[in-house]
């Protein structure tokens, strides 16, 4: 395994996250403590959760991905040796079920508390808010468009000194942002800095070939500002593994039990994956391990988050960590990027 720190922290953690938002759903909790365990015999010591998880999002199944995290921290005893990531879900139909009250410090506070609960912890070593409340673009939107109907009032202060008094308990030691632009994370710093407050040190936004966005202005500012991305969905929801092309996806894949998750299946993506596939054929790979490669080796990446349904997928998503790209398959993958840019964004 390969490490790097956190940005402006000293905590260590794996280039490759472990990823959890399928376990209480797609996954039993033995499974989800296989690949807990597999994962930290490889080294792997970096997890990521939510609140809301497992996707897709229901009351019924709403914690149960940290209570399976819960479980298999206190049953190994592990907690010490693992960096735990966390985030509280933002506003929308979608979530109305948790609380309808956003990020203030009430809500913030709460979902802490019950966040720690689940997962038999006394603290968060990440805590990052899903996504930003007010109207962007996000979640596969690709152009911001003004609503001059909103109601959003500039609060990213007030959520700092919620957070703050977070890390002053010590139930949090650090924060990030995520599914966040560019002017929404700089404004963030901009808070921090002018006002002594804690500082936003990841953001964690959906980066994969099929969805290069995060390069356009994000990119720039987390290598200037040293704010690491981590990596979600570098896999694109498994479209990247070849599975749909080839027509060997399993009836339990995530994309045929839940087929309204098209973000990564538009006709522009799914030509943008056979390109791939064949560079990655052509130069003895596969194509998950060509695609979690090159998230993981990007200059702005600091973990690269992988998801997987069994075992067998697992390993070869952590084996990914061996390669390293070469500047002719990097000009490979660019000559198509050139010609079929972000196509899932």
């Amino acid at each position: 395994m390969k490490y790097t720190t956190l940005p402006n922290t000293n905590i260590k953690v794996s280039k490759i996250c472990l990823g959890s938002m399928t376990w209480g759903n797609q996954n039993t909790e033995a499974e989800g403590h296989a690949q807990l365990d597999y994962a930290f015999e490889q080294g792997i010591n970096f997890i990521d959760t939510a609140e809301l998880y497992p996707v897709p999002a229901s009351v019924e199944t709403q914690g149960r991905t940290s209570k399976i995290i819960g479980t298999w921290l206190k049953k190994t005893g592990n907690r010490g040796k693992v960096v735990l990531a966390s985030k509280i879900a933002g506003t929308g139909d979608y979530t109305a079920h948790i609380r309808t009250t956003g990020f203030s410090k009430a809500a913030i506070d709460e979902a802490i508390n019950a966040e720690l609960k689940r997962l038999q912890t006394d603290y968060i070593d990440l805590y990052q808010l899903h996504w930003p409340e007010r109207d962007t673009n996000r979640f596969g939107v690709r152009d911001f468009k003004y609503n001059k109907d909103e109601v959003w009032k500039d609060n990213f202060n007030t959520i700092l000194h919620a957070l703050q008094e977070n890390i002053k308990t010590g139930k949090i030691r650090h924060i990030g942002v995520s599914n966040e632009s560019s002017w929404g994370t700089m404004r963030y710093l901009e808070e921090s800095k002018k006002h002594g407050l804690p500082r936003m040190c990841t953001i964690q936004n959906a980066y994969s070939l099929i969805n290069r966005v995060f390069e356009g202005d994000l990119a720039e500012v987390s290598i200037r500002e040293n704010i690491g991305l981590l990596a979600y969905s570098p896999m694109a929801f498994g479209v990247l593994s070849g599975k749909y092309i080839k027509g060997t996806a399993a009836e339990n894949a995530r994309l045929k039990l839940f087929p309204r998750f098209a973000r990564y299946s538009s006709e522009q993506a799914t030509e943008a994956t056979k390109l791939y596939l064949k560079i990655a054929e052509t130069n003895q790979m596969t194509l998950a391990q060509m695609a979690l490669a090159f998230v993981t080796q990007q200059p702005f990446v600091t973990s690269n988050i992988i998801g997987a349904t069994n075992l067998e997928q697992l390993k070869e998503n952590i084996a990914s960590i061996d390669i390293t790209l070469s500047d002719a398959i990097l000009d490979q993958i660019n000559a198509v990027h050139a010609v079929i840019p972000n196509p899932a964004p």
